[in-house]
């Protein structure tokens, strides 16, 4: 199995970047802004990219302000089964980001692809909490 790790550090505390990423405001503002969204454990959230397939998340962890975790039930083939983890870390009103996203079953090219992008949502994340706008896929031109 292989997983995607990324970390970001973001000049926000943790309990800013947790709204962020369990709010239908900031994750419509981060990643996409067709998206049904319930901050409640074991909620399952719709994130619709195009004409796509819906993703389909259903959250397993939920602590305030430290850790996020999603498991994908439906979406891309490759996405199916896989989980996704955000860890926050505050310091002295700075929040770090680890993102994993475990379970893959193969590296390929749309991994290769998911890797790059999920590097742009933490971007997207980092300029949302802290300048107060996004990048969401409706808007990237890349």
């Amino acid at each position: 199995m292989a997983n995607i790790e990324h970390i970001q550090y973001i000049n926000s505390p943790s309990a800013r970047v947790f709204a962020a990423l369990t709010q239908a405001e900031g994750l419509a503002e981060i990643w996409t802004k067709t998206l049904s969204v319930d901050a409640k454990l074991g909620a399952v959230n719709e994130f619709r990219f195009g004409d796509e397939a819906p993703t389909l998340m259903k959250i397993t962890e939920l602590e305030n302000a430290k850790r996020i975790m999603w498991h994908c039930v439906d979406s891309e083939p490759e996405w199916v089964g896989t989980d996704v983890s955000f860890d926050l870390t505050e310091e002295n009103g700075k929040t770090s980001v680890t993102l994993k996203h475990m379970n893959w079953r193969a590296v390929t090219e749309y991994f290769r692809s998911c890797n790059y992008n999920w590097a742009m949502f933490l971007y997207s994340l980092k300029t949302y909490c802290e300048a107060g706008e996004g990048l969401p896929y409706q808007r990237r031109a890349f």
